[in-house]
């Protein structure tokens, strides 16, 4: 390639300004990115002016760290299944997954827990004294699993070089158990609180590693401050059913530790039936979080990973104007949005309401999140910046339109 005539040959370093998209030769020095001098000015007159809260959308301690450094208000989204990852623990998931019982199940999920403990402490750590919401397991179970055309190919040269039949027959189980998991639309299978309401002891035990991290902090002298969420909610019994689990297991361990941890359960809403049922969601739920990025895809009927295909020719053609996984489609989403505030707080006036999906770090859904009456938005720890300075923006424009 070429950069301002001069030939950049493979392997030699470029660097790439994120904000302007200018490309410099060679390896320039970066810093650290903070607030500091005259847009940590800036920050604090926007926090004297804005109304609406904002969080951050973050899964380790480290993220927690720099996004309340940006000035977070606490965690609107910890999604736990980003911990199942770890190359340490996909192999028990895995075992949880194959297993053919539930005391199987329990047993891997026995060894799972002191894991998901650790990461919580040191979330609830980083986030002392500040709200975090943790969602229980929302990806199918196949995603922790080998892919099936791998596993296909994997077995095929393991019988050609005459490998230990054994260990094909243990692949083979897993490529029977993908076989069984595989579904036509994931996105729209067993998941979410579908998955909580199957095997209940998942829930549990991440139930137990979220009260048992902040029981264990309360007893140092940490303010703890917990939201468990429950995804995929589209019926009020749903979320019952796994409210019920919740509250029993944590009743459970504030007895064992003889502590008392204020905590809240409620959902995400991201299923257009859960915005037109609000009102009853609203009595068994003690706050709401927007999912939007999924309210988004089943409202409009695109699927966020294959709209790249015709998105940008629609933009093109004027037949939307922007892109609705980026902005908030306010006059079809946003209505369903409008909706399940008012009806979920019209049986609920306490109800916390926010907002988790890639919209909550968009100045113009931010100000739309504003006006509609949301407590909260939650975004990246890098837009956290962006967040609260278009809060405060809101937060004028309001005032000017009143006058």
């Amino acid at each position: 390639i070429k950069v301002k005539d001069k030939e950049i040959k493979e392997g030699e370093w470029i660097t790439i300004d994120g904000g302007t998209g200018n490309v410099m030769v060679g390896q320039i020095p970066t810093v650290e990115a903070g607030i500091t001098g005259e847009f940590k000015k800036l920050m604090e007159w926007a926090d004297e002016i804005r109304k609406i809260g904002v969080r951050t959308n973050a899964d380790t301690p480290p993220d927690a760290k720099k996004a309340r450094e940006f000035g977070a208000e606490g965690i609107g989204l910890c999604r736990t299944e980003h911990m199942f990852f770890a190359p340490e623990r996909l192999p028990i998931v895995q075992e949880m997954i194959m297993a053919e019982t539930e005391e199987e199940r329990r047993k891997a999920l026995d060894k799972l827990l002191p894991f998901q403990k650790d990461d919580f402490k040191g979330i609830f750590k980083e986030m002392a004294g500040l709200p975090v919401i943790i969602r229980t397991l929302d990806p199918p179970l196949h995603e922790f699993l080998p892919k099936r055309e791998e596993l296909m190919v994997e077995i095929a040269l393991m019988k050609e070089r005459g490998e230990d039949p054994k260990k094909i027959e243990e692949k083979e189980k897993i490529l029977a158990r993908v076989e069984q998991l595989h579904e036509f639309n994931p996105m729209l299978g067993h998941r979410g609180c579908r998955l909580g309401i199957t095997y209940p002891e998942i829930t549990e035990m991440q139930a137990r590693a979220i009260m048992e991290a902040a029981c264990e902090l309360k007893k140092e002298g940490v303010e703890v401050i917990p939201e468990i969420m429950i995804p995929l909610v589209g019926n009020v019994n749903e979320l019952k059913n796994q409210k019920e689990v919740v509250v029993k297991v944590a009743e459970e361990v504030m007895e064992k530790y003889g502590v008392e941890v204020k905590y809240m359960v409620g959902t995400m809403i991201e299923i257009p039936r859960a915005t037109v049922t609000a009102d009853q969601i609203a009595e068994e739920a003690e706050f709401f979080s927007f999912g939007t990025n999924d309210l988004t895809q089943m409202t409009l009927g695109f699927s966020r990973d294959d709209v790249a295909k015709f998105l940008p020719i629609y933009i093109d053609k004027k037949i939307i104007e922007d892109d609705p996984f980026m902005t908030l489609d306010q006059e079809g989403v946003g209505q369903l949005v409008k909706i399940a505030i008012e009806k979920g707080r019209k049986t609920n006036p306490s109800l916390e309401i926010g907002i988790c999906g890639e919209h909550g770090g968009d100045s113009e859904s931010v100000k739309f999140c504003h006006r509609v009456g949301m407590n909260y938005v939650s975004c990246s720890p890098y837009r956290v910046p962006v967040a609260r300075l278009a809060a405060a923006q809101a937060a004028v424009e309001e005032k000017i339109s009143q006058k």
